[in-house]
């Protein structure tokens, strides 16, 4: 079975949203990207050499 990375993103972002909407959860989206923007960064390199090196 192979996933697709941007479908599993997709998923897990729009689980969270919902979650924030209904009240569920509360998510500061600004602070989460302003921390984590390095990571993010890394795993969309590492994502582009492993799908370019298939």
């Amino acid at each position: 079975m192979k996933f697709s990375l941007p479908a599993i993103i997709l998923i897990v972002l729009g689980s969270v949203l919902l979650l924030d909407n209904l009240g569920f959860a509360r998510f500061d989206f600004g602070r989460l990207v302003a921390t984590w923007w390095p990571a993010i960064l890394i795993a969309v390199g590492l994502s582009m050499l492993f799908k370019g090196s298939k």
